[in-house]
């Protein structure tokens, strides 16, 4: 199946000022589209042409470099801009709240967690927080990879290639990562996905 762009669920300028309309317009309607586009080119003739996305980011992963970074990062920036919404952050709903406390101990650890595996992922990656084997682990992967290549199931991911922060942070990686748990995460959207997984 083919990779379509989609629409942003907010207006280009709704997540100011922790993330500018230029680093969207930039990250969204470029790099997205790149994704897509040269995702589209790649899958042509191969045994995916009419897989899932996520059985392509699966199926390529360590068989066809190309094709798995740009369903990779397709795959990762369809959630990305779902997991952010403007006047994000606050309170995590219940359930998720509750499990971040049994195996990640409790929301402040997990912030300060999470942000690390952000700040410590060498060069382009992410940092996620994935369930896997019934447990929510904090964890961060190289360029395009996700936890669904390393058995996990992706409940929020942040994007810590430079084209994600640089024009509002520079090189302040750190801040960026502040800004995103604390101010633009949609908890509710990784709540629906904690329940689907579980």
């Amino acid at each position: 199946m083919a990779f379509e762009l989609p629409e942003l669920p907010y207006a280009h300028d709704a997540l100011g000022p922790y993330m500018s309309r230029e680093t969207l317009e930039y990250h969204h309607d470029k790099h997205h589209l790149a994704y897509v586009n040269n995702g589209n080119n790649l899958l042509k003739g191969t045994e995916w042409e009419n897989a899932s996305l996520e059985e392509i980011v699966k199926g390529s992963f360590g068989k066809n470099a190309g094709l798995f970074n740009n369903a990779g990062q397709h795959y990762n920036h369809l959630h990305f801009w779902k997991w952010m919404k403007p006047n994000g952050g606050g309170a995590i709903p219940g359930e998720l709240a509750k499990k971040i406390d049994e195996d990640l101990g409790g929301l402040d650890k997990f912030r300060a967690d999470f942000i690390q595996a952000g700040v410590t992922q060498f060069g382009s990656g992410w940092a996620w927080l994935a369930l896997k084997d019934g447990k929510l682990v904090v964890t961060k992967t190289a360029n395009g990879e996700n936890p669904l290549v390393h058995g996990g199931t992706p409940l929020l991911g942040v994007d810590v290639w430079e084209h994600s922060y640089y024009i509002d942070y520079r090189n302040l990686r750190p801040k960026y990562l502040e800004a995103f748990f604390d101010n633009l995460v949609n908890w509710d959207y990784v709540a629906e996905l904690y329940a689907a997984a579980v």
